[in-house]
């Protein structure tokens, strides 16, 4: 095997570390402020843990979309929100029945599945996302930040970490340390294996659909099957919702109100499909109000599938 790719793969090994320590500590301080400031658990997930562990995705995405990498930023978005979906949700139902809490299904859940539609509406009409289309989803991001704060506060049954872990400067330390961790081991993962895949002669959109998108999303994994291992099942729903919301309303917002993102229309399928496993996610829960093993077999068989597709198409 080539000296380079060699150091690569030990790369891509340290960064797996540093993603799985840093949602460590990121959980625990997130919960512990969560509990100090009485804000419900699922308000944390679709907020603070959210768009910490989405952060990979807006650091790539914007960066390609100021170097022009086009294909790059949008497969990044589609390949991570599907491994959210799919994978984050699926291997997490298959370890334990997920819960949903009744505000997720009748809000959360239909106001993604709405900005999904939103986002495709904008990408058939020209195949491409102008600069006044993302700033679009930036006030909306804005809005809907607003909502959930406002939201959180007139809650009188919110659910709520009974007892802080750690002090607030603790957590807040905690935050900083688990943000950083995720952020280098996220780096990490993604420039290592982003270079081995290309060594391999992939191309620019299936290494964002696959590689680049899962490498982003290991913080959104990890960290999901951390607070489940915890307990905090609702932080897991929370976390895969926000951080899909966050992925198309800001990552592709800014990304494409700092430079408009020309498409290519053969990621037309890739879209219709996200769309699609959106609605089928939406149904899932509104069925019985849970993810439970069988839905977690059939969203890991579909992403295995998807995988493969990809694959084989590019």
């Amino acid at each position: 095997m080539d000296a380079g790719i060699i150091v690569q793969v030990v790369l891509l090994l340290v960064g797996f570390v540093f993603l799985i320590k840093g949602s460590d500590f990121f959980v625990d301080g997130a919960s512990s402020i969560a509990s100090i400031l009485k804000i419900p658990t699922v308000i944390v997930g679709l907020t603070i843990v959210a768009f910490g562990t989405s952060a990979p995705e807006a650091a790539v995405s914007i960066t390609s979309s100021l170097t022009g990498s086009n294909a790059m930023a949008v497969s990044n978005v589609i390949g991570s929100n599907l491994f959210n979906m799919l994978m984050v949700i699926g291997v997490s139902a298959l370890l334990g029945d997920l819960l949903m809490e009744k505000k997720v299904l009748d809000k959360d859940l239909p106001f993604l599945v709405g900005i999904t539609v939103l986002w495709a509406v904008f990408i058939i009409i020209g195949w491409n996302i102008t600069n006044i289309e993302g700033i679009i989803l930036l006030i909306i991001l804005i809005a809907y930040i607003a909502y959930l704060v406002r939201d959180s506060r007139k809650s009188s049954d919110a659910n709520e970490v009974e007892k802080p872990k750690l002090t607030l400067p603790k957590s807040i330390i905690f935050m900083l340390v688990g943000l950083a961790g995720i952020i280098l081991g996220g780096d990490l993962v993604v420039d290592s294996a982003s270079a081995i895949a290309i060594a391999l002669g992939m191309s620019e959109t299936l290494v964002g659909l696959t590689i680049v998108a899962i490498g982003t999303s290991l913080p959104e994994l990890v960290t999901s099957l951390t607070a489940l291992k915890k307990g905090e099942n609702q932080l897991v729903i929370g976390n895969v919702i926000g951080s899909n919301i966050f992925n198309i309303l800001f990552v592709l917002g800014a990304s494409s109100a700092i430079s408009a993102i020309p498409l290519d229309s053969s990621l037309l399928i890739d879209v219709v499909f996200m769309l699609a496993i959106t609605v089928l996610c939406f149904i899932f829960g509104k069925t019985q109000e849970k993810y439970d093993k069988k839905e977690g077999i059939i969203l890991v068989t579909l992403f295995v599938v998807y995988m493969a597709f990809a694959i084989l198409r590019n």
